[in-house]
């Protein structure tokens, strides 16, 4: 059984920004936090239940290379990511996504 991932369109915003800040700093660069974060998707779509939960339901998955978190809520069926945010961001900018 596949899990279908959605971005939710905040974290969306979040990804596609970084992604941009990051091409800014170096050319590719961006495109490497891009494989990342993917590659950190996956990971959560193959077997969400191994990451950490930080609050209630809300589960998080660490980005290799990069200071980024995936934050995400899983059920049965999907994965629904909350936020792609900078690890030194405060967590209420993702608190109220939930619902």
């Amino acid at each position: 059984m596949s899990l279908s991932v959605v971005l939710r369109p905040q974290a969306e915003a979040e990804f596609e920004e970084a992604q941009g800040w990051y091409e800014e700093r170096g050319r590719g660069l961006g495109q490497e936090f891009v494989t990342c974060v993917q590659a950190t998707i996956e990971a959560v779509r193959r077997n969400p239940d191994q990451f950490p939960r930080v609050d209630g339901d809300v589960r998080r998955s660490l980005v290799r290379r990069f200071p980024y978190a995936i934050l995400y809520l899983a059920d049965p069926d999907s994965v629904a990511i909350i936020a792609v945010l900078h690890t030194s961001r405060d967590p209420a900018v993702w608190r109220t996504r939930r619902g």
